[in-house]
């Protein structure tokens, strides 16, 4: 027991696996040697311009690291990256100035700078390099601030913009709005009243975290359905009726069974249509509400006379272009055609075409239920 303890401790010191394929981490090595080459460049050639002697700033690396490698992180944003630096570069500036021992500016300097980021929403990492540096070297000017600190950040942050642009990722990572989802499992301030909780700094953006947790949602969604198939949530034995069936006799059985649609199959039950209540009411005048009911027992009635100048049979008023789906095929497949295609019944058919099960959209969303119930 002790021994499983201790190996949970000692688990906690190694870093997790990464997701980021060699792809991506090409990218981000390319865009820090650009982007601190340009920045060098143009900065050492501001320096011989200016007469200054510090032209590049240490903690700048650490802020390379940030745009480039993690572009969508509120800690690397434009803001951040210039205003982060920056003002902690004055912070530290002013602890050299006027705290004597080099220790306690050292501190005062750190806390300062993040206490000032925090107000200024600027909150990055390097920063509190930044004010270190200018305690370290005893740097007292104020103008300093501007250059190197402001001067390098700005550079990089133009930089990063350029290549990350270029390169197919969003900087600055501006947070795009999404209207709510009305089947979403969770509103917006469902993840503010959670971070507010958590009551913790996020290496991620609010927006950012509710995506990722909808698109988590929506894997594991389709991970639980994809080893569901039709076979599984179809009503099987469907009531069906044939091309020649009256419709009123069809109409009866939609009536009994309180069903919307019935399946339409030749004599081998193979799938030549379907004919659903809106076909009925497709014969009918919606434009005039009063007596629909007395047309359509006068539509469903059986003509006694040999000519007829209404329907009679299932077969002249059925849709004929009918979408099936094999037993064997998975469930996910027929999102679309529920969701986008405007299907309310699939008629399902075996491996010789012949009818064999029903689906409908009350199966379909008893599956997708039973599929987004949290596991056990």
């Amino acid at each position: 027991m002790r021994f499983a303890t201790l190996w949970t401790y000692l688990r906690a010191w190694l870093p997790g696996p990464s997701n980021v394929n060699a792809r991506e981490r090409l990218r981000a090595v390319g865009g820090a040697v650009l982007g601190l080459f340009v920045t060098a460049v143009l900065c050492r050639w501001l320096a011989g311009s200016l007469g200054g002697a510090v032209w590049l700033i240490a903690p700048l690396g650490a802020s390379a690291v940030l745009v480039f490698a993690v572009p969508a992180s509120p800690l690397a944003q434009p803001w951040s990256v210039i205003g982060g630096n920056t003002l902690s570069a004055v912070v530290g500036i002013a602890s050299a100035n006027w705290i004597p021992d080099p220790a306690l500016a050292a501190a005062v300097a750190v806390g300062g700078a993040i206490g000032l980021m925090f107000f200024a929403r600027c909150l990055h990492p390097p920063g509190g390099a930044a004010a270190l540096l200018a305690v370290l070297t005893h740097t007292t000017q104020f103008s300093s601030a501007l250059f190197p600190f402001f001067t390098n950040s700005l550079l990089l942050v133009l930089a990063g913009v350029a290549y990350n642009t270029l390169t197919g990722r969003r900087y600055p990572h501006v947070q795009v709005a999404r209207p709510p989802s009305p089947d979403a499992r969770f509103s917006q301030a469902d993840v503010d009243a959670v971070l507010a909780r958590y009551n913790q700094v996020l290496d991620i953006s609010r927006d950012d975290l509710e995506s990722l947790i909808q698109q988590t949602e929506l894997e594991s969604y389709k991970r639980r359905l994809g080893t569901l198939h039709c076979a599984d949530i179809m009503s099987r034995t469907p009531i069906s009726v044939e091309f020649g069936t009256p419709l009123q006799e069809a109409w009866t059985l939609m009536h009994q069974h309180r069903i919307k649609a019935l399946p339409v199959t030749d004599r081998t039950r193979r799938v030549v249509g379907i004919v659903t209540q809106a076909d009925f009411f497709r014969q009918l005048d919606l434009q005039h509400h009063d007596g629909i009911a007395g047309r359509l027992r006068d539509l469903i009635r059986a003509t006694r006379t040999v000519m007829s100048n209404k329907p009679e049979v299932v077969g002249q008023i059925m849709t004929r272009q009918v979408r099936v789906a094999s037993a064997d095929r998975p469930v996910v497949e027929l999102v679309p055609l529920f969701s986008e295609g405007g299907h309310h019944h699939i008629p399902i058919i075996d491996s010789e075409k012949r009818l064999t099960g029903m689906i409908t959209q009350s199966d379909f969303v008893r599956a997708l239920y039973r599929a987004v119930r949290p596991e056990n």
